[in-house]
Order: structure tokens, then C-alpha cells, then sequence
């Protein structure tokens, strides 16, 4: 079966931890995610760390990302 579910990117980083932090906020708020690491294998300055949401997911996850952030 066909899993034809649209991902977005909803946030960004260089920082592979605070992107695993975020994808933790949003996976404990019920909201399915996942990492992309597009960073370079040699050299970890070049390229981010990002994670993606369901398209149909994504204004609530973008809520639990700033309410984390506004935390901070």
C-alpha cells in the first residue's frame, strides 16, 4: 500500500540535538514527524538538520515549536 502523505519542513537547524529536541515536542504533542539530516557526512557545517510534518499537521506543529521556544 501507497502511503501518498505530503511532509513539510517546519523547522530548521545546523544543531542535529536541538533538532532532535523539537522532533521530541512535537512526537510527545501526538503529531507524527520525522529528521532529515541534509547535512554534509565530512564536513557538519555545510547543509541542516530538518524536520518534517504531514502537510494536514503542520499548524499544529508549528504551535508546539514557538510555545517550546517561548519557554526557553
Amino acid at each position: 500500500m501507497a502511503d501518498n502523505t505530503k511532509w513539510v519542513c517546519i523547522f530548521k537547524t545546523s544543531n542535529r540535538f536541538e533538532a532532535e529536541a523539537v522532533k521530541g515536542n512535537i512526537e510527545s504533542a501526538g503529531i507524527n514527524c520525522v529528521i532529515l539530516n541534509r547535512q554534509d557526512s565530512s564536513l557538519l557545517a555545510f547543509g541542516y538538520v530538518e524536520v518534517h510534518v504531514p502537510e494536514h499537521s503542520s499548524n499544529a506543529a508549528q504551535l508546539v515549536i514557538n510555545n517550546q521556544f517561548e519557554q526557553n
